[in-house]
């Protein structure tokens, strides 16, 4: 039947995440721990839950404008507007989506035509170059270095840009490496998006997972706002994977395309998952701030563990996980994550699948409680000094 697919269909490959993730879900005796998955280990907190169940027993249980429900808008405008210094309006500026990732898909099919190039810091979340491919852009890899927290740089984004460079992708902080930008990191960047003209879509959904330093929002930065889509949601931070609840924002413009789209795609967002998202802006902070607390914990454990074992280890200021250097093991980052998984029963995802620069490297979730993460280090170390 392949005759019958798309050639875009066709090219982009399935995802190397979800490969390492059906490997685990395929292991019968439960022996394999899983770093692989980025998603917290904590359940949905109880009073979350519970406004989706009243709102079901209420009946509520039909559609919403498109755009999301209007209370619900008004709330991201306003925590926006307290965490981030970022003002936006709930009316045509605020659109709520299937999770993030619909929210970048939305972006990508309403900015880029065929032909049109966007630019994409790597190692980045698997998707961004697929979808971009699919909409008939071009996607542009540029490298990052751990020398430089794995930042996007003024040099080499200036570089890659060219006349028909059109997008610029950021997704800090950082999935997979757990990098992020500072204001001033970002000044120059938004200087180059100003230079050439070109729109920018920030992938924000670490945005409350940060350690040591305030989160600072792209579209915070002068002229930056309308230039900017952010893209956020509610699965990190409140622990809402799988209610799959997210929002963009940005200039009506933007957003309007963006949601003449989603109208024909999806009509909108389920009602019980906006009504989840709703008490969780207005009711879940204590819970968030808790569940950073323990990650930071895990952070400090893990990377001092990797340390230990030898392996080069980045430290994350963001996002949960850490992104170690196992170059100097011999392996490619293939060869030694599936050894891994054989050999000691630990999934971590290779770094090559996460785009240029990722070869060499391994992604290793620490959204895993403190018992799991430890017997985890301690059989990566017990596999690390069987190849020496």
């Amino acid at each position: 039947m392949s005759r019958y697919l798309s050639a875009g269909a066709r090219a982009i490959p399935p995802s190397g995440i979800r490969r390492f993730f059906d490997l685990v879900s395929a292991s019968k005796d439960g022996s394999i721990i899983s770093l692989g998955v980025g998603e917290p280990d904590f359940v949905t907190p109880w009073h979350i839950r519970d406004a989706a169940v009243y709102s079901l027993e209420k009946g509520k249980t039909q559609y919403t404008s498109n755009a999301g429900m209007l209370e619900l808008r008004e709330e991201i405008a306003a925590y926006l507007n307290k965490q981030f210094n970022l003002q936006y309006e709930p009316g045509n500026e605020v659109l709520v989506t299937i999770g993030g990732s619909e929210a970048i898909d939305l972006a990508i099919r309403a900015l880029v035509e065929p032909g049109d190039e966007v630019l994409i810091p790597e190692p980045c979340y698997v998707p961004y170059s697929p979808i971009t491919s699919l909409g008939g852009g071009v996607p542009v890899g540029i490298e990052t270095f751990a020398k430089d927290g794995f930042r996007l740089t003024e040099e080499s984004m200036r570089a890659a840009i060219t006349p028909r460079s059109k997008l610029l992708i950021l997704s800090y902080p950082s999935n997979p490496t757990g990098a992020i930008m500072s204001y001033e990191d970002m000044l120059p960047i938004a200087k180059l998006v100003e230079e050439h003209d070109l729109i920018v879509v920030s992938d924000e959904i670490y945005a409350e997972l940060t350690y040591g330093s305030k989160h600072v929002s792209f579209a915070s930065l002068p002229g930056m706002k309308d230039r900017t889509i952010l893209v956020s949601g509610f699965s990190k931070a409140f622990a809402m994977t799988g209610w799959r609840m997210g929002y963009a924002c940005g200039h009506p413009e933007l957003i309007g395309a963006m949601l003449k789209i989603h109208q024909y795609a999806v009509m909108c967002a389920p009602i019980m998952g906006q009504v989840a998202a709703l008490e969780a802006l207005k009711n879940g902070m204590e819970e968030m701030y808790r569940m950073v607390e323990s990650y930071n914990q895990r952070r400090r454990l893990v990377v001092q563990g990797f340390r230990e074992i030898g392996l080069d280890c980045h430290e994350p200021q963001g996002a949960f996980y850490v992104f170690p250097s196992i170059a100097s093991t011999g392996l490619s980052s293939e060869e030694f994550s599936m050894r891994l998984v054989r050999d000691a029963k630990v999934a971590a995802v290779p770094g090559h699948v996460f785009g240029s620069g990722g070869e060499g490297f391994i992604r290793c979730s620490y959204a895993s409680s403190v018992a799991q993460l430890t017997e985890a280090l301690e059989r990566i170390g017990q596999f690390v000094r069987q190849l020496k």
